[in-house]
């Protein structure tokens, strides 16, 4: 990817085929042992690295509750998880069919007492925006890698956070290790995923996610590397294949 190519670019950041992928996969999103099981394994470590980063969430008549968007939700397997922590979360994906598989496992699994609230919607980004809707923190998580452009998409999202707030973004990195592992591997040899899921080409090196986080006027604040393990997802300092960051935005 060369980041300089797509600065001046505010282009639709949906890319159809790549909804069009995802939103075949919807009806079997929430299984663990199917074509999302590599989502469901490192979901723990997503959400509790999030939960580090996040403002805490506020509730209460003295304060106003915190607003999260999770943007590319799919069918809510981080959005549930960041609901249940006290955030109020709207979950946004493109796909008509991942919206509807998020509905329909939230109104089958009821979030526990003590959860924020949690919606659903099917649009894009650019939606939002154009309502003037504003968020206290953005997740997007393994979102990045697929939209059209990553440039405008940091914008995009800089545009919807309240000063003070924060991005966590995780993608994968642009490495010969994660075209082994995380493409070939992955999606050719253990089946783990569909083959087509990822173009490897699209993936962001960790140097260019900071450069394009500063053209939106945003500051990398943290990273970590995540890594599978025999007794699952860890955090490390190793950022060869899969990361996560939060990018912080100015008070």
């Amino acid at each position: 990817m060369q980041v300089n190519d797509s600065v001046h670019s505010d282009g639709p950041s949906v890319v159809p085929d790549e909804i069009a992928r995802f939103s075949a996969l919807a009806d079997r999103w929430w299984d663990p042992s199917g074509p999302m099981r590599p989502l469901h394994a490192m979901n723990g470590l997503r959400l509790d690295w999030a939960r580090r980063h996040l403002p805490a969430p506020r509730a209460g008549e003295s304060a106003p509750v915190t607003r999260l968007l999770d943007i590319g939700c799919g069918a809510g397997l981080a959005s549930e998880g960041l609901a249940r922590m006290g955030y109020d979360v709207l979950g946004l994906d493109a796909s008509d069919a991942a919206i509807e598989a998020a509905r329909a496992h939230a109104l089958a699994h009821p979030l526990p007492p003590g959860a924020g609230p949690l919606a659903y919607r099917a649009g894009s980004a650019e939606d939002l925006r154009a309502e003037g809707a504003r968020f206290d923190a953005i997740s997007a998580l393994e979102v990045i890698e697929h939209v059209a452009d990553p440039a405008a998409f940091l914008r995009l999202l800089a545009g919807m956070v309240e000063p003070g707030g924060v991005i966590i973004v995780s993608t994968l990195n642009r490495t010969l290790r994660s075209l082994a592992t995380a493409k070939i591997g992955a999606e050719y040899i253990l089946r783990l995923l569909p083959v087509g899921t990822h173009e490897w080409r699209k993936f962001i090196t960790p140097a260019e996610l900071g450069t394009l986080a500063g053209q939106a006027g945003l500051r990398v604040s943290d990273i970590a590397g995540m890594m599978p393990g025999l007794s699952g997802w860890r955090e490390s300092r190793d950022l060869g294949v899969n990361y996560i960051a939060s990018l912080a935005v100015p008070g």
